[in-house]
């Protein structure tokens, strides 16, 4: 397996990056690994590179590149407070910025495979990012997966619950059981707007397991409800990309 870090221009600056994909073979289909509040550290690394060894080029970017350097983040007050107000900076319209960059880096990688559609999976904040590639790139995005995503169904006008008519992809939602950022009302409300949209998709009600349960390591991880969501979007990704 090769990972490495490198760097990726953007129009907003240099945008701090982890490659995976299988040593020998390819090319392999592109999926984009949308990283969490926390930000990128070991843990997500590893599930980067195991889905990675399934036979795909995956990209998992540093979201907070705008107004920081990358860094792995502690447990301190101050180091949660400065998380908190990166991601007040992390909006749709920036990441899809970073998803052109990063596509644009994938395709002069000859691991990656650009004549299929892409796939996407996004943690916790970045569970709108998906759901916007899917509705602002449907020709180019084929299936995406929202594990425990936060804020997708809102009370604004532009809420991701109700920007879903242009998704051709399927959709896969990994949703947790005890979540204030997306509560079991929410996941009803997505499940309707989803059927009114015509858009092909599976939401998982993951009993027990509260947000934050699928890296491994910390305090809320739930390996059985973090096993299911990879059984599910491993046979997502199979049969879309």
């Amino acid at each position: 397996m090769i990972e490495q870090q490198i760097e990726i221009a953007t129009p907003d600056g240099s945008m701090t990056t982890f490659e995976f994909h299988p040593e020998e073979g390819g090319p392999y289909p592109v999926v984009l690994y949308m990283m969490d509040a926390p930000s990128i550290r070991p843990a997500l690394r590893d599930m980067a590179s195991r889905l990675a060894t399934a036979g795909y080029y995956v990209l998992l970017p540093f979201l907070y590149y705008r107004d920081t350097p990358y860094k792995e983040f502690g447990l301190s007050d101050e180091e949660m407070q400065e998380r908190r107000t990166l991601m007040q900076n992390v909006t749709r319209d920036n990441a899809m910025l970073d998803v052109e960059a990063m596509l644009a880096h994938a395709a002069s990688s000859d691991k990656a495979d650009l004549s299929r559609r892409i796939g996407a999976v996004g943690f916790c904040m970045s569970g709108p990012l998906v759901l916007a590639m899917a509705q602002r790139m449907p020709e180019k995005v084929g299936a995406i997966a929202s594990v425990h995503g936060a804020w997708v169904v809102t009370d604004k006008p532009d809420s991701p619950h109700l920007q879903l008519d242009q998704i051709t992809a399927e959709v896969y939602f990994a949703w947790a059981d005890e979540d204030p950022t997306a509560t079991i009302e929410e996941m009803h409300i997505m499940d309707q707007a989803l059927a009114a949209a015509g858009v092909t998709s599976r939401i998982d009600l993951m009993r027990g397991a509260v947000h934050g349960f699928a890296p491994p390591g910390g305090e809320r991880y739930n390996r059985e409800a973090s096993e299911r969501h990879w059984e599910r979007v491993h046979d997502l990704f199979q049969r879309n990309l």
